[in-house]
């Protein structure tokens, strides 16, 4: 029964197959995000339960350690993979990979994310649900046989999904995929996502509960604090480009210590003592935030606590807070654990709204004017979420649907717009996109520069050109071109590499020069080819070559330069053409 059922599913056409498919992704997205969730939970309250006395305190500067390393172990030993990075590493798969996603994602961020934010790793469980979210949808869909474009979609199904069950918003679920995976997806292609983060929310409102993520207080919006919207957004933006360029800045930093373990020794220290400083450095620090979206003080224990008696102290101790967010964030992933940015950016956001609003009351105290700190706390999230990830939609209707806040729908616009676009005057792309635009492999919402992205070089190089060698005489070369039509050949050496070329339009005369068969090696004439293309070259850089030589056809080698076919400008065309076509169709 069950195998004519797989019978007659595997007969059904693409279509048919894909709102299937898309639902059972989105099923299995939210299933995978309430066991994430769980896990961790189940970490932290063991842990809580274990710990008590006077070592309480100083354990809980070491646990975030132990929960790295034990993270470290299992990617090292049990998933034998680099599974860091998990937006970015699908954005990868979609422009790399052919949106083939290895199995083992599917289980290998939640075991190891859940370690590494239960025991207080300084990051968050988003980005890990997306990547295992987005490996469903890929090995589901490789599963079903489907195509190379069905595979794609139900990538985004699976990321969608994943975050509208963790956050329980199938909006932003939607919006994720379309503006942070840069998806282009055709009107009729929405279905499958629609159905997906439902399928998702509803899994996570069934386990989880009807409370949403980030219960808040908050006060009537006024339009006389549009002006103040707008300063929140701004200053949000700057935030956002520290945020970027300081995270990728340390990740490099850390990553040329080669040594992993210590590597993670250092992380581990490293990050033990700002927890010791700063307390709420401690997890996600989404208890902080839930203290702040009510109206409350964070009540904190630490070293320089005692800023937070004076008026002026705590805007400073929680300035100081968000600015050393990005290091603790990146010593978590450097030091071997997993997990993403997208929490510590809503963490860093609220903290920001809270600053400025404390700094704006403070500013203005003994007049009648006054801001309502919760509302720019969660004002402040969007802000900084729309900055730093470059997807002002996202940010909005996430905050507006994990807070219950659509009241405050006008300024998180207005925030979110500023925050973006004083971000995108200096720095074009996101935290996910900027290391892949750099190697020219990131897919945009532009037709033409995502077909050539998806093009690959390997898989356009012909092999039809006789090859010839450079001591071959003009004889030995005249009986090759005799027995081909080939406009053009390829001089290698004895080890295979290229020397050169020779066309066919360049030599045509010496043909007839019969005394010159045996005197006249192919080295005497050939040439230089006016490019060389490498095998793993990404296409926008060879089209550059092509439009820079005037050339028809350039040769291909690999890394160490051995000839392996010619590239021709027609056979791309055609290929664009296609690929064009088949992304755009409806």
């Amino acid at each position: 029964m069950l195998g004519k059922l797989l019978t007659i599913f595997r007969n059904m056409q693409e279509r048919n197959k894909l709102l299937i498919l898309s639902l059972l992704v989105g099923i299995a997205s939210g299933v995978a995000a309430v066991i994430l969730l769980k896990l961790i939970h189940l970490i932290q309250r063991l842990l809580a339960s274990a710990l008590d006395g006077s070592t309480h305190a100083l354990l809980y500067l070491v646990l975030p350690g132990i929960g790295m390393f034990i993270s470290l172990l299992l990617l090292r030993y049990v998933v034998k993979d680099n599974i860091s990075h998990g937006v970015t590493k699908v954005l990868q798969a979609v422009s790399r990979n052919e949106s083939r996603i290895k199995p083992h994602n599917m289980w290998s961020s939640i075991l190891t994310s859940s370690v590494t934010i239960g025991f207080g790793g300084s990051v968050g469980a988003e980005a890990p649900i997306v990547y295992t979210g987005a490996a469903i949808g890929s090995n589901f869909a490789r599963f079903a046989g489907m195509s190379h474009r069905g595979m794609t979609i139900l990538i985004g199904c699976g990321a969608a999904g994943a975050i509208a069950g963790i956050f329980k918003a199938p909006l932003a679920g939607v919006l994720f995929t379309l503006e942070i995976l840069l998806f282009n997806i055709s009107m009729n292609s929405m279905m499958p996502l629609l159905l997906s983060t439902v399928s998702a929310a509803v899994v996570s409102y069934i386990f989880l509960g009807n409370e949403l993520p980030f219960q808040c207080t908050l006060t009537p919006f006024s339009m006389m604090n549009i002006p103040f919207y707008i300063i929140l957004g701004i200053i949000c933006g700057a935030i956002s480009l520290y945020f970027v360029r300081m995270t990728l800045r340390l990740e490099d930093k850390l990553g040329k210590i080669s040594n992993r373990y210590l590597r993670w020794m250092w992380c581990a220290l490293a990050l033990g003592l700002l927890i010791f400083l700063f307390p709420p450095l401690y997890g996600e620090g989404y208890e902080s935030l839930g203290v702040l979206l009510n109206g409350g003080e964070i009540a904190t224990e630490g070293p320089l606590s005692f800023l937070l008696g004076f008026k002026w102290g705590v805007p400073a101790f929680f300035l100081l807070i968000l600015l050393l967010k990005v290091f603790s964030m990146t010593l978590t992933n450097a030091g071997g654990g997993v997990g993403g940015t997208f929490g510590p950016t809503l963490f860093v956001g609220a903290i920001a709204g809270f600053v400025v609003a404390r700094v704006i009351n403070l500013i203005l105290a003994g007049t009648d004017i006054s801001v309502p700190e919760q509302n720019f706390v969660l004002v402040g999230m969007a802000a900084l979420m729309a900055g730093v990830m470059q997807a002002p939609m996202t940010a909005i209707f996430l905050i507006a649907e994990v807070s219950g806040g659509y009241e405050l729908f006008l300024p998180l616009i207005i925030a979110s717009a500023f925050s973006f676009g004083s971000m995108r005057l200096v720095e074009r792309y996101s935290i996910y996109t900027k290391r892949i635009a750099q190697s020219g492999e990131l897919l945009t919402h532009d037709n033409d520069q995502a077909v050539l992205t998806l093009l690959k070089t390997s898989d356009l190089v012909r092999d039809k050109y006789p090859r010839v060698r450079m001591t071959d005489t003009l004889g030995e070369f005249v009986d090759v071109i005799s027995d081909s039509d080939a406009q053009v050949f390829p001089v290698l050496d004895a080890r295979q590499h290229l020397r050169g070329i020779v066309e066919m339009d360049h030599v045509r005369k010496l043909m007839f020069k019969t005394d010159q068969y045996e005197a006249m090696r192919v080295h005497d004439f050939m040439e230089q080819p006016a490019a060389v293309v490498l095998l793993d070259e990404s296409m926008e850089s060879v089209m550059e070559k092509f439009d820079r030589t005037q050339a028809w056809r350039l040769p291909v080698v690999d890394a160490d330069m051995v000839y392996v076919g010619f590239l021709s400008k027609s056979r791309i065309m055609s290929a664009y053409r296609t690929e064009l076509k088949e992304i755009s169709q409806d």
